[in-house]
């Protein structure tokens, strides 16, 4: 299966949809090779700013370029598009309902050996507690230049996370994808498995096994997290005896949290967490990473059967 990392994608997206939009803007804050925004500025150098290490200050002069009638996608790693420059993106993108795509690259551990410092753990519970914020977490490159594009046409703030290493791409040119509504991959009636980001290739491959165990998994690309779909979540409740969630996040105030927010007010069931515990990770290789903090397929399967 073809792999591609989502900053790749996204890359290649932002060169076609600036022949589209002639008023879309670029900025980076001097990562432009590492998230993949170098590609527009070739092409668009009258549209794309390098604003050095100044995430904090690249936000805010999105915001008045926003406010003056531009799309902007606005880009560095997830850690510094998050916590450094929380206030920022919450009083003036958040507050003012700018038209910022802020597009974090990076996230999550397999940022490998860059690091605790650099592993993005707490970025989805940030952002999904700004009022009007949508978060959007792609599991592949083709997610992720279907909802970029998706992104583009409503006018209002959204985070979009993506990562740094090649992922597998299942989705096609042609696949339906809508912000705010979950994509079922897999039908079941046993377990329902929510994933998103990278952990959804990890989900699929889970099931597959489980079934031939005998245990009829469903599962569910939950790409965006803010709206997050409630219909699907309640259905799968409802059809299902539980939900494991599956997240390159903390366990804490990001996908998992939302589900359960979910099932507990409308329909609760047994809802069980894979993802980033309450802990700091480490350098290190990421599939190795990934296994260390209980990230991986086996999760998933010990998860679902527990």
């Amino acid at each position: 299966m073809e792999k591609m990392a989502t900053r790749q994608a996204y890359g290649k997206a932002l060169v076609e949809l600036g022949a589209k939009y002639d008023n879309l803007i670029v900025m980076d804050a001097d990562l432009s090779k590492s998230t993949m925004t170098a590609e527009f500025g070739k092409v668009f150098p009258e549209r794309f700013f390098n604003m050095g290490i100044a995430e904090q200050n690249m936000y805010a002069a999105a915001t008045g370029l926003a406010i003056s009638g531009k799309i902007v996608c606005a880009s560095t790693f997830a850690i510094f598009a998050s916590a450094r420059s929380f206030e920022i993106v919450r009083n003036s993108i958040g507050y003012a309902r700018a038209n910022v795509k802020i597009c974090a690259t990076h996230a999550g551990i397999t940022v490998g050996e860059d690091g605790a410092s650099h592993q993005t753990f707490e970025d989805v519970a940030l952002m999904r507690t700004i009022p009007g914020m949508t978060v959007i977490n792609p599991c592949d490159g083709m997610s992720a230049k279907i909802l970029l594009n998706k992104a583009m046409e409503f006018d209002g703030p959204a985070y979009i996370r993506l990562g740094r290493a090649a992922v597998p791409v299942f989705y096609s040119e042609d696949s339906r994808l809508e912000i705010g509504k979950g994509s079922q991959r897999r039908d079941g009636e046993d377990v329902t498995v929510i994933a998103t980001g990278i952990m959804v290739s990890k989900a699929l491959s889970a099931a597959e096994t489980l079934a031939a165990k005998g245990v009829d998994v469903r599962v569910i690309d939950m790409h965006t997290i803010k709206p997050i779909d409630k219909e699907i979540i309640i259905k799968a409740a409802r059809e299902t005896k539980g939900i494991v969630t599956a997240e390159e996040h903390s366990i804490i105030g990001g996908l998992g949290s939302a589900v359960a927010e979910v099932t507990a007010a409308n329909h609760p069931t047994r809802v069980t967490f894979v993802g980033q515990k309450d802990v700091f990770g480490e350098s290190g290789k990421p599939d190795e990473l990934l296994k260390k903090f209980g990230m991986t397929e086996e999760d998933i399967i010990e998860a679902v059967l527990a």
